[in-house]
């Protein structure tokens, strides 16, 4: 990705991306990555700092926008265009997310909220909102 990169203009992510900075990749001690999606309207690239879990050396993220009733904007530029760039620790690499289902996301759900429990409260009151809260995996290309 060459074009100049915006950081999330929400106030608590762009600290969270400068606490990823200054800490080497871990936010409140659950390692975290530097997502870079391109905006679905506007195409401009965006970057958000998001905790993920491992599983066979790929990455999942949770979508959950703290268990509200709406996708993340993130979520929804990688949707439109499932090609990013993703920051781990030093690592910078290209890669094609996917939202999982069915099975698979059962399993990765579980990997997922072992790492960081309050996903489960979330996935509950996203669903009394009327939304289930996507899982996704980024494949290395």
């Amino acid at each position: 990705m060459t074009d100049e990169v915006s950081d999330s203009p929400t106030a608590w992510v762009a600290k969270h991306i400068k606490r990823y900075e200054a800490s080497d990749g871990t936010y409140m001690g659950v390692p975290s990555l530097l997502l870079t999606t391109r905006g679905r309207r506007t195409g401009q690239l965006r970057r958000t700092a998001l905790m993920y879990a491992e599983d066979a050396g790929r990455y999942i993220l949770v979508a959950s926008n703290g268990g509200s009733g709406t996708h993340p904007a993130w979520y929804l530029n990688l949707v439109a265009d499932p090609d990013v760039e993703v920051q781990v620790r030093s690592e910078i690499f290209r890669a094609r997310a996917r939202t999982t289902d069915g099975e698979e996301r059962d399993r990765l759900w579980k990997i997922a909220a072992k790492g960081f429990p309050t996903y489960d409260k979330y996935v509950v009151t996203a669903r009394e909102k009327g939304r289930e809260i996507p899982l996704i995996v980024l494949d290395r290309v």
